[in-house]
């Protein structure tokens, strides 16, 4: 059994093909979108987060309404750049989401990837310290929110507030019990896999990582995921680690989605996300779900997974999504034993 659930990159754009014209289009159609993923089954509903573009930016709103709107379904990020977080606020707007949807927050965090803009978190008022790179400021913001998730207090009282205080030093507010748990880390190496099993994070691993042994993608991901539940056990946590990968996975069962999705990408490939650093970029996967089945059967990655993130072409509007995933619970999950 596998959980599974959707990602979306949360883009629009005034293109005519798309539904998501501008981004009140997006916001609402993901709220909806979230809605009817519950209503068929799936597990999880899940954001892109992205600075200076087109797409889905701010999710805390976006996670509020959802988790107001709907009961069962899991909802998170994939992922926070935390070089553009401040982790105290942070603190509070994932907490509020969190008692809002009353527990089911599962937030994915990391220190971010190439963005649009030129150190883009210089804009938002932050710089990495003396002798730290972005990534290093990234890997302390994260440490830093997941310090006051635990909800100790550390902030000295008034001696003359505005409203009566509890005895002792005071914690960011509102408090979500058990989110600290909830917490995710992308981790693009096999060497932030590790340092997030370290600190007790859950791990994400999308369909790009960076290349360590010219494998091809699914064994990489495969030994990156071994390499995070052995640290983990070697780090003592007491409760079980969770594990998501990324995969396009289309179910070709109408014309419709043969004209999409007939012609994807059916291998890996690679190239550079950073100057260099050469990442390894996993296959789509479209096919007759008999043919899905034994080609997902094969990716030794989601076998080491209990969660599968299905990205979605959100621009091709709600119905139609709400068709890619149906056809993924109905036809191909159940031979794969997932369902």
């Amino acid at each position: 059994m596998k959980k599974i659930g959707f990602l979306s990159f949360g883009h629009w754009s005034a293109h005519p093909s798309y539904k998501t014209q501008t981004a009140g289009d997006t916001l609402l159609q993901s709220i909806d979108l979230a809605v009817a993923a519950e209503e068929i089954g799936l597990d999880g509903a899940y954001f892109r987060v992205h600075h200076f573009a087109a797409q889905l930016a701010s999710p805390f709103p976006l996670l509020s309404a959802i988790g107001a709107k709907t009961s069962k379904i899991e909802i998170g990020t994939g992922v926070i750049d935390m070089r553009y977080e401040n982790p105290m606020y942070m603190v509070e707007d994932a907490g509020a989401a969190d008692l809002i949807s009353g527990g089911r927050l599962q937030l994915g965090i990391s220190r971010g990837s190439p963005e649009q803009v030129i150190e883009g978190w210089h804009h938002f008022g932050y710089a990495p310290l003396p002798g730290e790179t972005d990534a290093d400021m990234g890997r302390r913001k994260a440490l830093e929110f997941l310090a006051q998730l635990k909800g100790v207090g550390f902030a000295e009282p008034n001696p003359y507030p505005m409203f009566p205080n509890p005895p002792g030093l005071l914690r960011l507010e509102p408090h979500s019990e058990g989110l600290r748990e909830r917490i995710w880390w992308g981790a693009a190496s096999n060497a932030t896999a590790v340092w997030a099993a370290e600190n007790a994070m859950n791990l994400q691993s999308s369909t790009l990582k960076f290349d360590e042994s010219g494998k091809p993608f699914h064994i990489q991901q495969a030994e990156q995921i071994r390499l995070y539940k052995e640290a983990w056990k070697k780090a003592g946590h007491r409760r079980e680690p969770r594990v998501s990968v990324s995969r396009s996975i289309f179910a070709l069962v109408t014309d419709l989605d043969r004209l999409y999705f007939g012609q994807a990408k059916s291998a890996d490939s690679f190239g550079y996300i950073e100057p260099e650093k050469r990442a390894v970029f996993g296959k789509s996967y479209a096919a007759e779900p008999d043919q899905l089945i034994k080609e997902l059967a094969r990716d030794e990655a989601i076998q080491e997974a209990d969660t599968v993130l299905l990205t979605i072409p959100n621009t091709l509007g709600v119905d139609y999504n709400v068709h890619v995933l149906s056809s993924i619970l109905k036809h191909v999950a159940p031979g794969l034993g997932w369902r």
